[in-house]
């Protein structure tokens, strides 16, 4: 486990918990996938081919020192970057459910793979 801890930063304030490196690159391969899937929605379809095809949602967990879900569903924000994520970060004394920008997301995970190494 690293020691450096992963800081996610959210509309107002931030969290910060043990995660490991090999969890951050799921979880950058996971909002990855998330933004091919939102430039999909945001594409729009040619005219007289009907509508897109409804992309999968994100559902990301990991289990650690804490429990991290991330999800977000692609197919109701207009663009990747209008999109944001529903976090929930707990372990057994505290649970913080919140909203996050994905670009910050992403943002905060990079920072933190560069830092690991």
């Amino acid at each position: 486990m690293s020691s450096i801890p992963l800081t996610l930063n959210l509309v107002e304030g931030s969290v910060s918990f043990s995660f490991s490196p090999k969890a951050a690159r799921e979880l950058k391969a996971a909002t990855d996938q998330l933004m091919e899937r939102l430039k999909i929605v945001a594409a729009k379809p040619i005219p007289g081919c009907g509508k897109a095809s409804p992309q999968p949602p994100l559902e990301y967990r990991y289990t650690g020192e804490v429990f991290l879900e991330v999800f977000c569903n692609p197919n109701i924000w207009p663009t990747p970057f209008a999109a944001k994520v529903l976090l929930t970060v707990r372990n057994i004394n505290i649970r913080v459910t919140t909203e996050a920008e994905l670009t910050r997301i992403i943002d905060d995970i990079n920072q933190y793979l560069d830092q690991v190494g």
